[in-house]
């Protein structure tokens, strides 16, 4: 009996899979080796840099970063950029509703980055958490631990996925993507290659500056996430060295009494 249910529970698997796949289900994800992949991988800063002029000078047209402080730019572990710089960024590129002036003004440190601009366009602080992938058997999270969370690896596979194919559908126009769940998007392909020049001379080309957004918006999602690593080392340590510290007095509470059972 239980044989049989397992077979019928397998077949259904597999049918269910191998229609969700005729159907352009899971897209591919491609892995990348990001700098703060692991147990003490941490972020990169020219590269959260990078991916911050990229997400400036091409996403936040249409996509904003509303849970994101304009001030955490300058902490570190992140871009860590001067806090100058951060003051100039933030009134150069946005501006914040003031409640006491009823207008807009420039934005300042203090202020979030904006929502996004077009309302079909999702804000993307929490994406690279939103589609974190790796979870490992039973959604324990062990492979996250060694190879991330996953969130980036999609988010530059969707950059770097669309293979040139075009449908309209309802008045909507969706683009191919080998990566993108269904297989077509409706985002037009953001990024070709040379979109922006990096000052620190670093190649420009689409892969490059995928990669570089994806790694600064799994920091815009996870901007704590080096020091909560070294808070868990710590955690580890002193736990390992309290458990040894209880074995040796164990062992030195007990060895009396153990003497004197051998003795009687």
């Amino acid at each position: 009996m239980f044989k049989k249910l397992a077979l019928s529970t397998l077949t259904a698997l597999t049918l269910s899979a191998g229609t969700a796949l005729a159907a352009g289900g899971a897209g591919h994800v491609h892995d990348e080796q990001f700098s703060f992949e692991g147990p003490f991988g941490k972020f990169d800063q020219n590269q959260l840099q990078r991916g911050l002029q990229v997400y400036t000078e091409v996403c936040s047209s249409c996509h904003g970063l509303k849970y994101v402080p304009l001030r955490t730019l300058a902490d570190e572990g992140g871009p860590h950029l001067p806090e100058d710089q951060v003051r100039a960024y933030s009134e150069q590129n946005f501006e914040a509703y003031d409640e006491e002036l009823e207008d807009f003004r420039p934005a300042k440190p203090t202020d979030f980055f904006p929502e996004s601009n077009d309302p079909n366009a999702p804000d993307l602080s929490l994406m690279a958490k939103a589609r974190a992938g790796f979870h490992g058997p039973l959604g324990t999270g062990i492979s996250q631990l060694v190879n991330g969370m996953g969130g980036a690896e999609y988010i530059a596979s969707i950059l770097t996925s669309y293979n040139g194919k075009e449908k309209e559908e309802a008045g909507t126009v969706f683009y191919g993507n080998d990566a993108f769940p269904g297989g077509w998007i409706a985002m037009a392909p953001p990024l070709y290659g040379e979109d922006v020049e990096y000052a620190d001379g670093h190649s420009n080309d689409l892969h490059h500056e995928a990669v570089d957004v994806s790694a600064f918006l799994m920091w815009a999602a996870e901007p704590k996430m080096m020091a909560r690593q070294r808070a868990g080392f710590v955690a580890v340590l002193f736990l390992s060295v309290l458990s040894v510290l209880l074995y040796l007095t164990n062992k030195k509470l007990w060895k009396p009494i153990k003497q004197g059972a051998k003795k009687a």
